[in-house]
């Protein structure tokens, strides 16, 4: 008690004391005593004070200006996402276009098999009995890092799900006799191409947001029992398994699939000496 009633007493260390004392003796402590320390005293204040109000005008009168150009930003932004969506209308019309075109040259050239020639290969909407498959990621995805034989550069988490995995299951739907096939609406022909970049998922070059829902027409019973079965459904369920890969199927009386976006096959020609020159 005797020490925290010191220190409340004095509160100003002793040598402190003993220095401001010699300074005040001294005459070096206080305010300026002289003219010339008080004129020097008086112009920094005035400067401090001078640089404060100086500050204090630029920034009221940069203010507007800020304003003014964050607006400006604000509507430019806006604008250019109206010209996007404008676009995509329009890429969406011509798309329209495109599978319409398409479906009628089918018939011309099809005859009797052209309804099953528009579905084969994508050109057509279709719908029928077939499976829903849904695959998500883990519910609590931990980081990988144990070098496990999941683990890739750009899916470091083991508990998420990859093109590899996305791709085993849509080939594994095939093989047990789905007639058509799509993920997250997008739907899958001989075209397709299921890749990564970075840490998403695309199919035909448009990302994907888990969770992926698979949807496969053909015989839904059967097709449901023969993909679980195939060495496909036995991956998904070990992936299910060891890393909590969330995963659910069902049968559906009417499974209804939109038309691919498109269906043109591009080639490479050889460059002939005529075009070289």
């Amino acid at each position: 008690m005797s020490l925290l009633t010191n220190v409340m007493d004095h509160s100003l260390d002793d040598g402190y004391a003993e220095a401001a004392a010699r300074k005040q003796a001294d005459g070096a402590g206080g305010l300026p005593r002289t003219a010339r320390a008080k004129l020097f005293l008086a112009v920094g204040l005035v400067l401090a004070a001078l640089v404060v109000t100086v500050g204090a005008v630029q920034a009221r009168v940069a203010a507007p200006v800020v304003a003014k150009e964050r607006e400006e930003l604000i509507d430019r932004v806006d604008r250019e996402t109206e010209s996007a969506d404008e676009l995509e209308s329009a890429v969406d019309k011509l798309r329209d276009d495109v599978s319409s075109r398409q479906r009628e040259a089918l018939k011309q050239s099809g005859g009797e098999r052209a309804d099953l020639v528009g579905i084969l290969s994508g050109a057509v909407e279709v719908h029928g009995p077939g499976v829903k498959l849904v695959v998500d990621d883990a519910k609590e995805a931990t980081s990988g890092g144990g070098g496990g034989p999941r683990e890739t550069a750009g899916f470091s988490d083991t508990g998420r799900v990859r093109d590899r995995d996305m791709q085993r299951v849509v080939n594994g739907l095939w093989a047990s006799g789905a007639e058509a096939v799509s993920i997250n609406g997008q739907r899958l022909t001989a075209l397709s191409a299921i890749r990564a970049a970075g840490e998403a998922i695309l199919v035909d070059n448009k990302p994907l947001v888990p969770p992926y829902t698979v949807l496969a027409v053909g015989d839904g019973k059967n097709l449901s029992t023969r993909f679980q079965n195939s060495a496909d459904g036995l991956y998904l369920n070990a992936l299910q398994e060891n890393y909590g890969i969330r995963t659910a199927i069902s049968v559906v009386d009417d499974v209804r699939l939109p038309a691919a976006p498109s269906v043109i096959v591009r080639t490479a020609q050889p460059k002939t000496e005529k075009d070289a020159s």
